[in-house]
C-alpha cells in the first residue's frame, strides 16, 4: 500500500482525493479500488465534508457520476447489513 494511506489521520481523506480525482479522469479501476478500500475502514470524513463516504453519499455525490453505469460501483452503493 502507499504510505500515506497507511497514516491514521490523513490516510483515508488521501483516498477520499485519489477515488474523486481517478473518477473525473476516466479512471474507474483507480477509482472503484480507492473506493472499496475507503469504505473499509472507518474515518471521521475529509476536511471539506466532514462526513465520511457512505453507500447513501455514493448513490448523490455527482462527482462520481461517470462511475454509474460499473457494476463495481453500483454494488458499492448498495447498504449493507451487518
Amino acid at each position: 500500500a502507499n504510505p500515506i494511506e497507511k497514516d491514521p489521520s490523513t490516510g483515508p481523506w488521501s483516498l477520499e482525493i485519489l477515488a474523486r480525482v481517478a473518477a473525473q479522469m476516466g479512471e474507474p479501476d483507480r477509482a472503484i479500488a480507492a473506493l472499496q478500500k475507503l469504505l473499509s475502514i472507518p474515518y471521521a470524513g475529509s476536511l471539506s465534508t466532514i462526513m465520511p463516504l457512505t453507500p447513501a453519499l455514493l448513490r448523490l455525490d455527482p462527482m462520481f457520476d461517470q462511475l454509474r453505469g460499473d457494476p463495481r460501483f453500483q454494488e458499492l452503493c448498495k447498504d449493507k447489513q451487518p
